[in-house]
Order: C-alpha cells, then sequence, then structure tokens
C-alpha cells in the first residue's frame, strides 16, 4: 500500500551529467565569433565537470559553509578558516582548468572569450568559489605595476596547481589573491577610509614595505595567500599588496574577527578583519591607490557580468529541462502556450547577456586599441549595471515556472536565487556603475563615438533599434548631465546595446523579439513575447537531453 502512494509519477528525472558546454549551442558560437574556436575542446570537457562531479561538490560546499577557527585547542590565535573538501575540489578543479590565468599564459587571440566561457561554465557549478579564483584572475595587471614583486608572485599566481597549504608564498606551488577595500564608515566610498600605513623598518622582500593598522569591513576570501588592500599615506590612499604568511614564516598581523553570514554565496568565505601592524608593500604609485585598484576593479565587475549571465543560463535550462517531462492536465507544459512564452522569454534574455558578456570579452582583449579601451569601460559599466540587476528578477520567474520545487533548498534553483543578487551588489552597485558611467560619458566625448560605432554595426537591421539608436543620439550630443536620469539612460543604453548584438548574431527571428520587446514598447515582464517563430527558436536553443 504504501509502495503506491510512494510511487513518483510527473516529475522531471534528475538534472545530472550534462556537459554544459555541449548543450549549449549559443555560448558555442560566442566563443567562436570572438576568435576562440581553438579552446573548444577544454570548454567541452569543462563543461562536462561543471555539469557532474563539479556540480555535486557545488551542492556541498554550499550545504556546509566554511568555519572560523580563531584559536588552536593550546590558546594560539590562529584565525583560519576551514572549507569543506569540496570546495577544494571546487578551486583544484578551476585552477587546473586555467579559469584563473588562461589569458596572461597565452597571447593567442581569443583567450579572453574562453576563459570567460569557462567561468560561466564554472559559476553553474558553483558561484562561491568564483569569487577568488575572480580576485585571483584580476590581480594580475594590478601586481605588475610593481615589477619586482610581479616577478615573484605572477609565475605562481598562474601556476596550474592548487596549493591550501599555510606557508610563505615562495614555498607554494600556487597562490590565491583576495581583497580587502571596504570599510565601516564608508563602504564603496574608499577615499572616506581610515586605515593608516607607516613606513617598517623591515623589508622581509623587495619593494617599499609598510606597516598597517586599520580596520576592513568586507574582505572576500581571507584564507587567500595575499591581499590587495588600500590604506592612507602622507601622500594619500595608497594600494598595498599584504600577505597572509611573510617570508619567513609568521603569520603576519591580520585579525579575521568573524565571517559574514551571507544571504548566498555561502561556499566562499567573507570576513571582517583587522590589521594591527599588519607588513605590507606597496604596489602603484603613492596616492594612486584608487587607480592601481582599479586595474584589478575593472576585471572583477566583468566577472561579475559573466558570473550573472551564468546563473541565467543555467536557470532558463532548468526551466526547460523541468517543463519538457511535466504535465499539467494531460499535456507537457512546454506545450501550455503562456508557459511557452514565459520560457523562451528566459532564454531570450540570456541570450542577450551572453553575447554582451562575450563583446566585453572581446573588447578587454584588444584594450591596446584605444576605441576598444573607450568601449571596454563604457559596456562594462552598462553590463554590470543592467545583466546583473536584471538576473534575481529572471530567476525569481525560473523559479515560478518550477513552481514549489524552485523553492526547496533540495534542488539547485533555490541556491541559484540566492546567488542571484551577490553581483550586483559586489564590486559596485546599481548606483555606482550609473556614475560611473556619466563619468565615462564626460570625460571623453570619444566613448560616446566607441559606442555608437558598435550600435551602427546592425544599422538597418531594425527599425526600431535604428530609433532608438537616434533618440539615444540626440540624447547624448547635448551631454548626459542629470544624475537623477542615470539609471534610465543606462537601461536604454544596455538594451539597445544587446539589441545591435542580437540583430547581428542571433537568428532573425530571436533578434526582431528582443527589438520589439525590450526597446518599442518596453515590456519587461516575462512572457510579453509577441512572435511563434522566435518562441519556438528559442525552445529549441538548448540541446538538452
Amino acid at each position: 500500500m504504501f509502495d503506491e502512494t510512494h510511487r513518483v509519477t510527473n516529475q522531471p528525472p534528475p538534472f545530472r551529467d550534462v556537459n554544459l558546454f555541449e548543450v549549449d549551442p549559443t555560448l558555442q558560437e560566442a566563443v567562436a565569433a570572438y576568435d576562440g574556436g581553438w579552446g573548444r575542446d577544454a570548454l567541452s570537457a569543462y563543461g562536462a565537470l561543471a555539469g557532474g562531479e563539479l556540480r555535486r561538490h557545488g551542492e556541498l560546499a554550499n550545504r556546509f559553509a566554511p568555519e572560523l577557527v580563531s584559536y588552536d585547542p593550546y590558546g594560539h590565535r590562529i584565525d583560519r578558516v576551514e572549507f569543506h573538501p569540496s570546495y577544494h575540489a571546487l578551486m583544484s578543479a578551476a585552477v587546473a582548468h586555467g579559469v584563473h590565468s588562461l589569458p596572461w599564459e597565452t597571447d593567442r587571440t581569443g583567450a579572453q572569450a574562453v576563459r570567460a566561457a569557462l567561468e560561466l561554465l564554472h559559476n553553474q557549478a558553483d558561484s562561491g568559489t568564483d569569487c577568488p579564483i575572480t580576485m585571483t584572475f584580476a590581480s594580475v595587471p594590478a601586481l605588475r605595476a610593481e615589477p619586482d614583486l610581479a616577478a615573484i608572485w605572477v609565475p605562481r599566481i598562474l601556476s596550474r596547481r592548487y596549493d591550501a597549504s599555510t606557508q610563505p608564498a615562495a614555498h607554494k606551488s600556487g597562490l590565491t589573491i583576495g581583497m580587502a577595500m571596504t570599510e565601516k564608515q564608508g563602504g564603496t566610498d574608499v577615499r572616506a577610509n581610515s586605515s593608516r600605513a607607516q613606513p617598517a623598518n623591515e623589508s622581509r622582500g623587495p619593494g617599499e614595505a609598510f606597516r598597517l593598522t586599520g580596520h576592513k569591513w568586507f574582505c572576500s576570501a581571507p584564507m587567500s595567500d595575499a591581499f590587495l588592500t588600500l590604506a592612507y599615506l602622507d601622500g594619500g590612499l595608497t594600494c598595498f599588496l599584504m600577505p597572509r604568511v611573510l617570508p619567513d614564516g609568521e603569520r603576519n598581523a591580520i585579525r579575521i574577527e568573524r565571517l559574514k553570514d551571507k544571504l548566498g554565496n555561502r561556499s566562499n568565505a567573507s570576513a571582517e578583519i583587522e590589521f594591527d601592524g599588519a607588513l605590507a608593500w606597496r604596489l602603484g604609485p603613492p596616492g594612486r591607490g584608487v587607480a592601481t585598484i582599479l586595474t584589478m576593479v575593472v576585471m572583477t565587475r566583468f566577472n561579475c557580468i559573466v558570473g550573472s549571465t551564468a546563473l541565467m543560463r543555467h536557470a532558463a535550462m532548468q526551466v526547460l529541462h523541468h517543463i519538457a517531462h511535466r504535465s499539467v492536465g494531460g499535456a507537457k507544459l512546454i506545450d501550455a502556450p503562456l508557459m511557452r512564452n514565459v520560457a523562451a522569454d528566459l532564454v531570450l534574455e540570456s541570450e542577450a547577456a551572453l553575447w554582451l558578456s562575450m563583446r566585453i570579452a572581446r573588447s578587454i582583449e584588444r584594450r591596446d586599441d584605444e576605441r576598444e579601451a573607450l568601449f571596454a569601460r563604457l559596456a562594462t559599466a552598462l553590463g554590470k549595471y543592467w545583466i546583473c540587476k536584471r538576473t534575481p528578477q529572471h530567476v525569481n520567474e525560473a523559479q515560478e515556472c518550477l513552481g514549489g520545487l524552485g523553492y526547496i533548498e533540495d534542488h539547485v534553483m533555490a541556491r541559484l536565487y540566492r546567488e542571484a543578487p551577490v553581483n550586483s551588489i559586489w564590486e559596485g552597485s546599481g548606483n555606482v556603475q550609473c556614475v560611473d558611467l556619466l563619468r565615462a560619458l564626460a570625460r571623453s566625448p570619444e566613448t560616446v563615438d566607441a559606442y555608437f560605432a558598435e550600435i551602427d554595426l546592425a544599422r538597418g537591421e531594425h527599425r526600431a533599434l535604428d530609433r532608438a539608436r537616434d533618440a539615444l543620439g540626440a540624447e547624448l550630443r547635448t551631454g548626459p548631465s542629470d544624475p537623477f536620469a542615470a539609471r534610465r539612460l543606462a537601461e536604454q543604453m544596455a538594451l539597445t546595446l544587446e539589441a545591435s548584438l542580437l540583430a547581428r548574431h542571433a537568428s532573425g527571428a530571436i533578434a526582431s523579439e528582443f527589438v520589439a520587446s525590450r526597446l518599442e514598447p518596453t515590456r519587461l515582464a516575462y512572457g510579453t513575447l509577441t512572435d511563434a517563430r522566435a518562441v519556438d527558436a528559442l525552445l529549441s536553443r538548448f540541446a538538452l537531453p
């Protein structure tokens, strides 16, 4: 009798052992479009890992969150964060596959696109470990501001071996880098920081050494081998490299006061820390700390865009998998007209985010080209604002498609939803991105030219797109001087840019539907598409088993 009541019917099979690269033809097309076709084998291998073994590790690393151990059994302060073994398995896989290093290892065109695709795959298994991977990747340009320090640190950062041991950097086979920027009284306003640096009497390494005293409200990945941080010198706010373990093996004077109890991103530790005369080396010129750290922040903001895109892609996959197997009223959900509309719209949003992410990867790779550098600055602010802000709405709509199943912690959708807000907050919230957009437009008129040069590659493809482009052109000719309207401007610029990319790279029906639903008029509630051909094309974009 109980066997009958416990017999499960009308539920989708488990979504597991799926090669997340091979089932995503748009990702394959985007990587190839930006010259990354040579990375296909590596991406396929990592796609299999991310959709299989690493997916299980992601579940465990988030279920068993990091724990702070302040003292050893004998009363010695050790400030150690302990992780579940699955955290280390995720880190090892990412490092072994170059998610933290690929563009710095090779001059091959398309390396940034391949690396972005690797990161997108990794985020679908676990977003928390992407934080230390991201910061390690992004630290390299900043470290190169001091060649003597770079000579010691960069080769081990680029190592394909993950080494979680607590040792001096010179004794390790691989290094990871964290970041400690914000303080209680300032947050994003780092110029309000109160941490101070004084010249040290000893160096214990190359470069100019200092002792730092202060506190940091958020330190990401506190078990990293070193941190980029900001403190005041007489010359102003300055950037420093602060190792966790000093060259002689002594633990640096960094105290972990507590771990943050975060909404999501739980596999990754974030800490509140104190510097009590901690030894650090100056990185970049005195008083130029913000400019130095921004070489890192540009990369971490881009990775926020990729991480949010990954959540959209995976949420859309989960929806399509569910509705293909679930029946209501005797019919499959995927055949229900309104469900088809909503699911297709979710795929459409993720398609636009993916193409914009990959286009930004290309501009980062070509930063030696002045126009590409200007475009990168602008498009990163737009993508960070719009894609990261759109993701929580997207994942929530995906949850609705699954009903109660999408709201329980047994299902991956609940974790995707908890992860969804972090990228809109980390590395500058939406308002910060809008202010940065206005600053970029005001400082360099050529930035506007770089933006419209990209949009105009799709000139003539869609009349509504051309009208949106011309309306923006008229507005920007007078100068974007009103911060009150900055969000409206950022949204319109982002949507127009996404539409132009889809017009060039997606099928005609898909691009037309994006233009129709996002530009004229704007219909931002999901499930308001009008073209049945576009819906059919979007619902077949993933080659799910």
